[in-house]
């Protein structure tokens, strides 16, 4: 058996720039790092040597490629050459909440295959290949920066370049910053999923020609500039504001990335001490992040009861294989 973990992200600032139809002309970046909340993808020989036993959220009993239902197992299986495999898939989070589980599941399961295949790609070329299955082989709506963050892990500056290059840049806090940035970070599920196509549509469509919108995404591009700037100077501090600059512009992209519950938590939070926040992911709901001093954790989270409070450390790692042990294919 082979298993591969790979990690969840948190967006910070500048999301939005990676869609092509953005970065191709202005270019993009965005600050993201991950968390210590992972799927977990396990693969081994099935008794069935050309059958498929998946197990996700959902359960599939195949015998031929083409009725694998789950669009990325499909497609990456197919890449690869997959046959005759038992597939298991879990995670820490539900899928659906912002936090990128989509692209943490296709470069996880591209690690896998590599290993099953004892093949070996870098985690440019995972990434990459990430950003294929999903963008132009599934024709997902969605841009290039979760498939990055995810294969690489940690603090990242992420440029995107109008000829589709991307860059990471790795942001190194002192031992001080980085503890005082990870303790100041509160997270709260307002128990509402959502499928991010319908949201990220209708931006790429009014990001192409809504030049207020296009202003907009600048604005934020610039924000996740000045971000990496602070860092670098340990101003940690300086991301509260930030971030609710951001999510006032990125609210503004299209229709449904907000709503009055939402709103309303994100005030109350404001209220009672938190300098800044986000909605993680295309909107819609998920996960609600805040920047809080310490002095003022408290009454946030008091203020917040009615949400469920996700704690988390960073992660630094990306995907990786945490077990590999000896396939026999015969």
């Amino acid at each position: 058996m082979i298993i591969t973990r790979t990690p969840f992200r948190i967006s910070f600032a500048g999301g939005g720039s990676d869609l092509a139809n953005y970065y191709e002309k202005f270019g993009g970046a965005v600050v993201s790092t991950t968390i210590d909340k992972y799927v977990y993808l396990s693969m081994h020989p099935y008794f069935f040597k050309n059958g498929y036993f998946l197990k996700y959220s959902q359960t599939e009993n195949v015998q031929h490629l083409k009725d694998i239902r789950h669009n990325i197992i499909r497609e990456v299986f197919k890449l690869y050459k997959i046959k005759g495999v038992d597939f298991n898939s879990s995670a820490d989070i539900p899928s659906g909440t912002g936090l990128a589980s989509s692209s943490a599941f296709t470069s996880g399961l591209i690690n896998l295959c590599n290993a099953y295949n004892e093949t070996y790609k870098d985690k440019e070329e995972i990434a990459q290949e990430a950003c294929h299955v999903e963008i132009n082989l599934l024709k997902e709506p969605i841009g290039k920066q979760d498939q990055y963050a995810c294969t690489y892990g940690g603090l990242n500056y992420i440029e995107f370049e109008q000829n589709g290059k991307v860059n990471i840049e790795k942001l190194f806090l002192t031992t001080e910053g980085h503890q005082k940035l990870e303790n100041n970070l509160l997270m709260f599920y307002t128990g509402q999923t959502r499928a991010a196509g319908d949201i990220l549509s209708e931006q790429k469509k009014n990001t192409a020609s809504d030049i207020q919108k296009i202003e907009n995404l600048h604005k934020m591009v610039k924000l996740a500039k000045d971000l990496k700037n602070e860092f670098l100077h340990n101003r940690i501090d300086s991301i509260g504001e930030i971030l609710h600059q951001g999510w006032l512009y990125k609210k503004e992209l299209a229709n449904g990335i907000s709503n009055e519950f939402i709103d309303d938590h994100y005030q109350k939070a404001i209220k009672n001490g938190a300098v800044g926040g986000k909605l993680l992911g295309a909107g819609g709901g998920g996960f609600l992040l805040f920047y809080v001093p310490e002095k003022n954790q408290s009454k946030v989270r008091h203020a917040l009861k009615d949400l469920k409070e996700l704690k988390f450390n960073f992660d630094n790692k990306g995907t990786n294989i945490i077990y590999y042990g000896k396939i026999n294919k015969k």
